[in-house]
């Protein structure tokens, strides 16, 4: 695999950033593939803009930043507002349905993938907060076995409170589902 860039992009409290984290400890499971994962988040905890980055490559990775996303997630309008036009040409944008992309430019257009993402979570699993681990289902499908879904559940498991497993498992494979 060459360079291949993820951005997560939302509000605080949404949790890109864990994410992001969750992604880089999947993809250090893989042998062979390089990873960095940066963050971005404003002062405040909850509703400032939220930036998780994760760069993967079987080479050496020479800058840690995502430069022009090949997947790229806008969580809220503000997000898609702000990097919506970063995506590179054969890239993939996800967004949640509420979002309005009708000014989103043309050649941009064809590559987004607008989904039920915050419904999904909200009302089929039963939790905001899960929207993030629904992100990290329909990215594990967009990337295929580059990091196998084993990996990704497993970090879940890692990073996520004991009791909240099996809610977070579901709205993880209800994400691949998304994306099917």
């Amino acid at each position: 695999m060459s360079r291949y860039e993820i951005r997560l992009s939302g509000a605080g409290g949404q949790g890109m950033i864990l994410a992001g984290i969750i992604l880089a400890e999947a993809a250090l499971k893989v042998d062979g593939l390089n990873v960095t994962q940066t963050q971005s988040y404003g002062p405040e905890s909850r509703g400032g803009a939220s930036r998780a980055e994760v760069v993967l490559n079987n080479g050496i990775i020479d800058y840690p930043k995502v430069i022009t996303p090949d997947c790229l997630l806008c969580l809220t309008q503000a997000a898609f507002d702000k990097y919506g036009s970063e995506l590179k040409e054969d890239g993939v944008m996800i967004v949640d349905q509420r979002i309005d992309i009708s000014e989103a430019a043309e050649e941009v257009k064809d590559n987004i993938l607008s989904l039920p993402i915050m419904k999904t979570a909200t009302e089929d699993v039963g939790l905001t907060l899960t929207a993030n681990i629904v992100v990290l289902g329909v990215i594990s499908e967009i990337i295929g076995n580059t990091i196998p879904s084993k990996n990704i559940k497993e970090a879940i498991k890692n990073r996520v409170p004991e009791k909240t497993v099996e809610m977070n498992m579901k709205a993880f494979e209800l994400g691949q589902k998304l994306k099917q």
